[in-house]
């Protein structure tokens, strides 16, 4: 564990009515063996917000957003959402998209809302479909007989169609070439609740930039920067992937 006594960054700004953080985040540790994932770190997030989680390959975005989610044990330090500790109770307020395919090949695009629907309460269904309308997404094709795009945009509307408090949205875009991938922010966008509070993990600065309210930028398992964006553009003088890529020089 670091033992740099320097006070980190956390993202800002706070709620407007001084209401505590949504995620709260206080030395967490992760180890996987040797390597040192999340070094001691510090993070408060508000709610109403979507945050950019920037950084290079290797930063430790996707363990962050694990832990978050509830899908890794063994950290140290406190990590808080709404008042709870990741565990069964956070797991019916997040609507998480992994960094994996995660539907059954065979499935068609009702199937997988009907699963959906039956999984999590939260679930809208009629909002399911008016995103699958939205995407223009074949509803006669199983999921093996369409794009990568097409599939990416089929997670992404079932992920925004929970009615959840927090969005963990881990390289939603990666995958799939410039035209989908502004198609995919504008259905992230179009579906995000105000009141709700959204973290999408992604290297590809520019294509995000437009649609974050505050930007996290994460290297060796830190925070090195965290920051409203537009105060951000404003003091640098310049625009957030500009602000990456000279960090990460």
């Amino acid at each position: 564990m670091s033992t740099d006594t320097t006070p980190r960054p956390q993202a800002v700004p706070p709620s407007p009515d001084g209401s505590a953080p949504l995620v709260r985040i206080a030395g967490l540790t992760k180890r996987y063996r040797r390597i040192v994932a999340l070094d001691d770190l510090d993070l408060d997030l508000p709610t109403g917000r979507i945050v950019g989680l920037m950084g290079a390959n290797g930063c430790g975005k996707t363990t962050l957003l694990k832990v978050l989610a509830g899908l890794l044990a063994d950290w140290t330090g406190e990590v808080a959402i709404a008042g709870m500790v990741p565990g069964p109770g956070t797991k019916a307020i997040i609507s998480y998209l992994g960094d994996a395919d995660f539907l059954d090949p065979a499935l068609r695009v009702g199937q997988a809302i009907e699963l959906y629907a039956r999984f999590f309460p939260d679930f809208d269904t009629d909002r399911a479909r008016e995103a699958v309308r939205f995407f223009g997404l074949p509803v006669d094709r199983p999921l093996k007989e369409m794009s990568r795009g097409m599939g990416e945009k089929l997670q992404i509307a079932l992920v925004m169609s929970r009615r959840a408090r927090v969005y963990l949205l881990d390289e939603p875009i990666s995958g799939v070439d410039p035209a989908a991938r502004e198609v995919i922010l504008d259905g992230i966008l179009r579906d995000f609740e105000p009141d709700a509070l959204m973290l999408i993990s992604t290297h590809l600065i520019a294509d995000v930039e437009p649609i974050v309210d505050s930007v996290v930028l994460m290297r060796d398992g830190r925070v090195l920067l965290a920051d409203d964006a537009d105060d951000l553009r404003e003091r640098r003088g310049m625009s957030l992937d500009a602000i990456f890529r000279k960090e990460y020089r």
